[in-house]
Parts: C-alpha cells; structure tokens; sequence
C-alpha cells in the first residue's frame, strides 16, 4: 500500500527553506509534526466514533473528574469560550452522554457530569485514541521516543522561561 504525502499547502513546514533560522525551521516541524497527528485523531474520531475532537477532549476532562466540573473550569481546561462548551455540553446532553446540575455551592453555575453511558462511551474511545497514537509514533524505536520525549522536556521548560520573561 503506497504510503500518504501531505500536501504542500497543508505541511507547515514546507513555508522554510535553508535560508530561515534552523530553530524557525525545527518549530515549523514541530508544528507540522502535530497537525498531522491531530488531523490523524480528528478523522479517526469522526469516522470510528462519529465524534468530534471538541467532543472527546470535554469527555476526556469529565472522566478525569468524576464529580464533575462547572462550566467556567472546563471553559478554562479546554481553553475555549464559554460559548464553546455550552454548544459542546449541550450536544452532549442530548445525546445522553453527560447531564448538567445545579451547584450546590452556586445556584448561578451548573456541574457537569459524565452519565454512566457517557462513561461508557468515553472508555471505548479512549482506548481507541491510544492505539491510534501508539501507531503514530511506530515508526521510531523505543530509545528515539524516549529521546524525543526528554528533548521535548527541555524545549517546554525554555518555553516556559521564555514565556515567563515578557
């Protein structure tokens, strides 16, 4: 079966050339390196699962807190509007997936809670999400990953200093 090639216009990484800076060139990979992954998991969600990104990442931060979460933290963790989980939650909802209450420490916020179907589901998913990740990273034997994990440490913690420092 003949291997995939990304298309130019969708390959961040084909905007340098030799001419940039070797650290934009390594960002521009990095960058393409993560689209292909997340375009990857966005398609085999949509086609395996009939759900969307979005969707999954709101599930998988209510697996992570049984007792629920208000909308503002999950508004904050996804690092999307307000107005973006609300349409999230509300898909969710009808489909049975999670349910929303009220408060008890706030009658102004609702908790919103995975159901035991949406429990369900999320497992399934889940565990077909890191088979799909494991096989992306095939191609590279356990000491590259290991090393790429470590190198990708030290990249983060400059980037937070960096960051930091504005």
């Amino acid at each position: 079966m003949p291997k995939k090639t990304v298309s130019a216009a969708s390959d961040t990484e084909t905007r340098a050339t030799s001419e940039h800076a070797p650290d934009l060139r390594l960002w521009l990979r990095t960058l393409a390196c993560t689209n292909l992954i997340e375009n990857h998991i966005r398609s085999r969600l949509r086609a395996e699962f009939d759900i969307t990104l979005p969707r999954f990442d709101l599930m998988a931060q209510l697996e992570r807190s049984p007792q629920g979460l208000k909308m503002g933290e999950l508004s904050k963790r996804m690092m999307v509007t307000g107005g973006n989980v609300t349409g999230i939650t509300d898909q969710l909802v009808a489909e049975g997936l999670v349910v929303r209450e009220d408060s008890p420490r706030d009658r102004r916020a609702y908790i919103v809670k995975l159901t035991p179907e949406g429990r369900r589901s999320f497992r399934k998913m889940a565990e077909a999400h890191e088979k799909w990740v494991v096989e992306l990273f095939d191609g590279m034997d356990e000491m590259q990953r290991g090393q790429l994990y470590e190198l990708l440490a030290v990249l983060k913690a400059s980037a937070a200093k960096a960051a930091g420092k504005k």
